[in-house]
């Protein structure tokens, strides 16, 4: 075409920019982009409306940003185009500010806009924004809008405000499986397994068919509640939709059957498996921790090698775990070691976790305490929660009195650290400082969640507290 008198014209372009967008063609849209300036269309709007929807699917904001400033009057698409290349990345402030731009010029905002918005929410810190914009939506006559209500039901389960995420999805006419998921997951991640595991149900009476991720999502929701009843009629599910071999579910099964105290299951279910990766691994390593099966869970990582995969952080905590379980410190520490000396891995909170417990089981407890000083600030609450179980289990009260001002500075609503502080007092005999422990957490009216368990005898289900 270039050679013939026929020359490439905006809609031409556009179908080049939309091809190399399309195929994930980089080098190949930046050559385009240099046709269409040497052109002269690079103040075409289709053009340029194009340019900007290519270098955002490519994640290219900076790019997509600098041709969108360039376009005079750029319409409807290429602000909406902005708007959610910037939540889709991340850039949720940048987002708001290029909605306020739209606005402050008389461009009316429709559904595709707030989409855009409301799908870089993704923290409960910015639930207030989230909830500014979801009045916004209101004063557009955009509530009836099924695209948007599914997002806002996405939003609100994010930031774990489930009462508004089920308000907004109780006003749907007939809810996708895409706003099923949201609000689903959304329950499970914010604790309420039971809720979880009812609009699952709700969902499947209704003729929707979930897919691997709600379904692994669910079954995480069941083994929550440690009662195999609803993680088996979920197997079933699995089974009669002919998922058995989807590794994300079986992975999810092992991880039910493991915590919910059948292990036996999960092995089943993980030698059935026709494909094995690391998380199905994983997720048998850490039921074998769980059970004290040390010398099985070390098995499997030696397994991992010979087929020549590559063992992940999760690998490694599942290993630490297994040993902090079974109390042996001598192969934990030599595991942490290989994890970062031959695997090339950095720790992570939940390995230093590991660690100090593995130290304390030693009563190395002033080791565990120095290893804090090299960690970067802020040290993880969990770091600092598992050093001061360590001083309850070895009754040393002094470095708990330490260790406590610091645990709690980072993680204060944390009630069952301040009931442990109270016990190391009381097991010490120093009944003031622990009625004083005590005290604040009735005064602040701070509570430790009750614990229970499930356990299945026969068709009855007893609840013991």
């Amino acid at each position: 075409m270039l050679r013939s008198e026929t020359k490439p014209d905006n809609f031409t372009y556009a179908c080049l920019i939309r091809a190399c967008s399309d195929s994930l063609d980089l080098d190949g849209l930046r050559l385009v982009h240099c046709g269409v300036a040497v052109s002269g269309l690079g103040l075409d709007s289709i053009c340029s409306s194009a340019l900007v929807t290519a270098y955002s699917k490519l994640g290219l904001v900076d790019e997509a940003s600098r041709v969108f400033h360039l376009t005079p009057q750029p319409d409807l698409v290429m602000w909406n185009s902005m708007i959610s290349s910037c939540g889709n990345f991340g850039f949720w402030d940048k987002g708001l500010k290029l909605f306020s731009m739209m606005r402050c010029r008389k461009v009316v905002p429709d559904g595709y806009t707030f989409v855009g918005l409301l799908s870089g929410l993704k923290d409960s810190s910015l639930i207030s924004v989230g909830q500014g914009i979801h009045g916004l939506c209101l004063k557009s006559n955009l509530d009836c809008n099924d695209h948007v209500c599914s997002v806002l039901v996405s939003m609100y389960s994010r930031c774990k405000c489930m009462e508004s995420a089920h308000k907004v999805f109780s006003g749907l006419f007939e809810p996708d499986l895409v706003t099923w998921s949201s609000l689903v997951t959304g329950y499970s991640q914010s604790g309420d397994y039971e809720k979880a595991l009812l609009f699952f149900k709700c969902l499947n009476m209704e003729g929707k068919k979930a897919d691997p991720i709600l379904i692994a999502s669910v079954l995480a929701a069941a083994s929550q509640i440690a009662n195999v009843g609803p993680g088996s009629e979920i197997h079933a599910y699995v089974v009669r939709r002919g998922l058995v071999s989807d590794v994300m579910i079986s992975s999810a099964l092992i991880a039910m059957y493991s915590k919910c105290g059948i292990i036996r299951m999960g092995i089943r279910v993980f030698e059935a498996m026709p494909e094995k990766n690391i998380v199905s691994y994983n997720s048998l390593i850490l039921g074998f921790g769980l059970h004290g099966l040390a010398s099985e869970a070390f098995r499997m990582f030696n397994e991992i090698l010979r087929n020549g995969l590559v063992p992940d952080e999760s690998t490694f905590s599942a290993l630490l775990s297994a040993c902090c379980h079974s109390g042996l410190v001598k192969d934990g520490r030599e595991i942490f070691r290989k994890m970062r000396e031959e695997f090339g891995i950095e720790a992570r909170a939940e390995h230093y976790v590991h660690l100090v417990k593995l130290l304390g089981m030693e009563g190395r407890l002033e080791e565990a305490y120095n290893l804090m000083f090299s960690l970067p600030d802020p040290v993880d609450s969990g770091i600092w929660g598992s050093l001061l179980s360590c001083c309850d289990a070895c009754g040393d009260s002094e470095l708990a009195e330490i260790i406590a001002p610091k645990l709690f500075e980072s993680s204060s609503e944390k009630t069952a650290y301040r009931v442990m502080l109270s016990n190391i007092y009381a097991g010490d005999g120093r009944w003031d400082e622990s009625k004083r422990v005590r005290d604040y957490i009735r005064e602040g009216q701070l509570r430790k969640t009750t614990g229970f368990s499930w356990i299945k005898a026969l068709l009855v289900i007893h609840k013991e507290g």
